[in-house]
């Protein structure tokens, strides 16, 4: 029995994976029922397959950036460890349950350079088992380049991207995976952009202005002078 399942959902999700390397061919069929309820099918199948490994995630799904559910396991200096949490449809789901594989995604927030205290920051906001929406913006060998959103009430969410540079506790940089000539890369560049300014302006985070006598000690102990001076003296101290 458990064969026959396993052997059903393998030939679903082929067949999945059929549809969407010839969905032309099917939409030309599309004019009969059964096809189109065969097309409908296939993409469920998609949407309810839980990902496991950042490859087995399809192209189309990044170029469209679509957006997944999942599950915060680990917060790491390389990213997010995220369990996905796939749609569940009845009987489907069902099926496909019996053989899907456990594993952990690698999420990294887009267009951010995280900060020793940013990942910090990070383990202290995400609650154990924490339920997260990561947007697929690229991918780069088994890292996902994602905006990573935090639900905080029934109607709103926040962007961890932002609130990072917002708290001052990482840098902007270019999002990975995005053509920097697009009009998506430019629309989320300029929204990180504003995000750190507001932290620059507030001197919050890494942005926090040093004190004046540490800014007089930082540029002794870097001056050619010192420098110069300092040459004798390890080479004394070598000898003694």
């Amino acid at each position: 029995m458990a064969e026959r399942r396993g052997a059903a959902a393998e030939g679903l999700s082929r067949f999945s994976e059929w549809a969407d390397a010839h969905l032309n061919l099917v939409r030309s069929l599309s004019g009969g029922v059964a096809v189109a309820g065969l097309l409908l099918l296939a993409r469920s199948v998609r949407l309810t397959k839980k990902f496991t490994n950042a490859l087995d995630i399809p192209v189309g799904f990044v170029e469209k950036n679509v957006k997944l559910r999942g599950k915060v396991h680990h917060v790491t200096e390389k990213g997010l460890e995220v369990e996905h949490i796939p749609i569940r449809v009845p009987f489907i789901t069902s099926i496909q349950r019996k053989w899907q594989a456990e594993g952990l995604l690698l999420v990294r927030l887009a267009g951010v350079e995280l900060a020793p205290q940013g990942t910090e920051w990070l383990r202290r906001e995400l609650k154990p088992s924490q339920v997260i929406w990561f947007q697929l913006l690229g991918r780069e060998h088994l890292a996902l380049e994602c905006l990573v959103l935090l639900n905080k009430g029934r109607f709103s969410s926040v962007c961890l991207n932002e609130e990072v540079l917002r708290e001052g506790l990482g840098r902007t940089v270019g999002i990975e995976g995005l053509q920097h000539d697009s009009h998506l890369f430019w629309k989320l560049h300029r929204r990180l952009l504003r995000a750190e300014l507001k932290a620059v302006k507030k001197k919050k985070g890494i942005w926090k202005e040093e004190s004046f006598s540490e800014r007089i000690r930082g540029h002794i102990s870097s001056s050619k002078l010192m420098q110069t001076l300092g040459r004798p003296v390890s080479w004394l101290r070598s000898k003694i």
